[in-house]
């Protein structure tokens, strides 16, 4: 489990120097946009949701166009960035919201982006609740995340050093798919691609992963801080890894669509209308 005031603070940290190191970002949000091409969507309502800087509210701009895009973001440096990015021209919003809490109407939403956010949720089925809510039956909901193969690298140098927590763990996509149906959400499509990023030097893998937000926030994490010593045995343990004097990371990239399929039927809420009751005559 996550600590939210800790991912809020980390991302309010991370927006000043984020556009610098947003590589992995950059690459699973053109995947993203890739994707979309083919999927035919009228598109009057867009979120973009874990917005970040806001290059992907621009690019859905672009791709819907006459829609209204909305950056979404529970980090308010993230979207002072995302602003500063918005051409007159566009109508696009801003909101400041958890991906749990999302402060729109039911069905009011055609389209919902969502560019590697899911690695940040506590528990991505909530927000899968709330995309469900919020997306008007046969809109769409676009997503990216991690899989469960991604900074192995770091995992196994961890492990020679102590039995602490200091990778998040990602679901595989078939537990996404199944909790995207559970949420109310219908025809999940996933699919999955590789990306290696290769760094000359670990100052500067550690420097990125700083830069985008990429700390230790889970709630189970070691309660005192991780030791000068510690973290020294770690970085010998990921230079055994090197090759060419190049550090590797693999990332395992999900990327996924579903459809809105209305408001789920609540038998314990069943109303029917007094017109409806047809006249008993005798």
């Amino acid at each position: 489990m996550f600590r939210q005031k800790h991912i809020r603070r980390q991302f309010e940290r991370a927006a000043s120097g984020f556009d610098n190191a947003d590589f992995v970002h950059s690459v699973t949000r053109e995947g993203l946009l890739t994707r979309l091409e083919p999927l035919l969507v009228d598109a009057k309502t867009v979120l973009d949701l874990g917005c970040a800087t806001g290059a992907a509210s621009q690019a859905l701009a672009k791709r819907f166009k006459g829609s209204r895009v909305t950056s979404v973001d529970i980090a308010h440096n993230m979207l002072t960035k995302a602003r500063a990015r918005k051409s007159w021209l566009s109508k696009m919003s801003f909101a400041q919201a958890s991906a749990d809490q999302l402060p729109f109407a039911d069905a009011s939403v055609d389209v919902v982006f969502s560019n590697l956010l899911l690695p940040w949720l506590a528990d991505p089925g909530l927000a899968f609740a709330e995309i469900a809510r919020v997306l008007r039956k046969g809109g769409l909901f676009a997503f990216a995340t991690l899989g469960p193969d991604s900074f192995q690298e770091l995992a196994r140098a961890w492990k020679q050093v102590d039995d602490g927590v200091h990778i998040n763990r990602f679901p595989d996509m078939h537990n996404l798919g199944d909790g995207l149906v559970n949420a109310g959400l219908g025809d999940p499509v996933l699919d999955v691609d590789r990306l290696a990023v290769s760094y000359d030097n670990k100052q500067r893998l550690f420097s990125d992963l700083f830069a985008v937000g990429a700390r230790n926030a889970l709630q189970h994490r070691n309660a005192t801080l991780t030791g000068k010593g510690r973290f020294a045995s770690m970085l010998a343990a990921l230079d055994e890894t090197a090759i060419g004097g190049k550090i590797s990371l693999d990332l395992e990239l999900v990327f996924g669509h579903c459809w809105g399929v209305g408001p789920k039927f609540d038998p314990t809420n069943y109303r029917i209308s007094a017109t409806d009751i047809p006249i008993r005559r005798t």
